[in-house]
């Protein structure tokens, strides 16, 4: 049955991840009371529990962001830039605070895929009359966050977005995948050969359809495609430098 109400699903991190993704951005030691309290048995249960009833739910985590979209549209004030990605875009309001706000939104989910980005986008960007929206993905695309994919499948979820963002006449930016040689979530796997390749394809497009490319890779990396561990704790996400790196990149573009 159709329902006109539910239950919201909204789920912003926990006090204890929270505290680990703000030590995360830092250079200093970190407390080995945040990974206790994450390895806590009775802690991992309940976030899995957690994690499979808001995904049984709300698969794509429309409920993430539904009551400050709402705020926003009743505020009436039009985004410059709506930034869609997963947890390397939701953490940049914790490292630049004042980068964020009216003007510049953050709708990342940590361990979202494009499949799930694609299903949120109307919600969460295109409703919000932005003038611009920031598109960064791939990351969990490629460490099979929902199940194994292929390039094809990532390069048809991106076309589908940027089609739906230029035909509401939002100009495109098209954030480079970051450099990664680990993914401490899947041991074992290489995810340089995927990351560049998906950056060659994401080029093509902003070049094929007048889109602006904002290449973070580049910005980040060693020496060997790596992320520059100066700006890295766990080889995937950004330190405050490593924000502070990409913010560099990006301010001459908008």
């Amino acid at each position: 049955m159709m329902q006109r109400t539910i239950v919201p699903t909204e789920t912003p991190p926990s006090p204890v991840v929270r505290r680990l993704v703000e030590t995360m951005l830092g250079d200093g030691p970190i407390d080995p009371a945040i990974f206790a309290a994450l390895a806590d048995p009775a802690a991992v249960e309940a976030r899995a529990k957690a994690d499979a009833e808001q995904k049984s739910l709300d698969w794509p985590n429309l409920g993430r962001y539904e009551a400050a979209n709402a705020a926003v549209i009743a505020s009436g004030k039009r985004p410059d830039v709506v930034f869609m990605g997963d947890s390397i875009t939701e953490a940049w309001p914790l490292a630049h605070p004042d980068f964020f706000g009216d003007h510049h939104v953050g709708r990342g989910i940590s361990g979202q895929t494009s499949p799930q980005m694609l299903v949120r986008f109307h919600a969460d960007v295109i409703a919000l009359k932005p003038k611009s929206v920031h598109l960064l993905c791939g990351t969990n695309d490629i460490a099979g966050n929902t199940g194994p994919t292929t390039p094809g499948r990532f390069q048809a979820n991106v076309r589908a977005m940027t089609e739906l963002a230029a035909g509401h006449d939002l100009r495109v930016l098209v954030g480079a995948v970051p450099p990664a040689d680990r993914m401490g979530w899947r041991p074992g796997f290489d995810p340089k050969p995927w990351v560049i390749e998906l950056n060659g394809w994401l080029k093509a497009l902003a070049a094929e359809k007048g889109f602006t490319f904002v290449d973070y890779h580049a910005a980040l990396r060693d020496q060997s495609d790596a992320l520059n561990p100066d700006f890295t704790r766990d080889g995937v996400h950004p330190t405050r430098r490593g924000y502070d790196a990409m913010r560099a990149v990006l301010a001459p573009l908008l």
